[in-house]
């Protein structure tokens, strides 16, 4: 059997809280330079999945850049409660399409 990827998911509190109920990893987290600090941590330690709201990662560019050519941690923007910009549904679209070749959610 192999091992499940360790998945982790930060934001700030209201948006990220109840990914605790199905077991991720949650750190709520709205300053840049502890965001960036907590993406290179959390791959250092073998995160293979980082979900991230839009507005956290926009504080975080260039750690997530860091990240974006290698095969993990996946790093994937995901909606907040506020503050969306639409990144993270049309980046939760593309890893759809390209993972069944179609997109799905649409």
């Amino acid at each position: 059997m192999s091992e499940m990827c360790k998945t982790a998911v930060i934001g700030d509190s209201a948006s990220v809280s109840g990914f605790a109920a199905l077991g991720l990893s949650v750190f709520r987290e709205t300053e840049a330079e502890k965001i960036s600090k907590l993406i290179h941590r959390l791959a250092a330690n073998g995160f293979g999945v980082i979900y991230i709201t839009e507005p956290a990662a926009a504080l975080a560019d260039e750690a997530i850049k860091k990240y974006r050519s290698r095969k993990l941690p996946a790093i994937v923007l995901i909606p907040a409660i506020d503050g969306n910009t639409g990144e993270g549904m049309r980046g939760l679209h593309r890893a759809v399409e390209k993972a069944v070749g179609s997109d799905i959610l649409n």
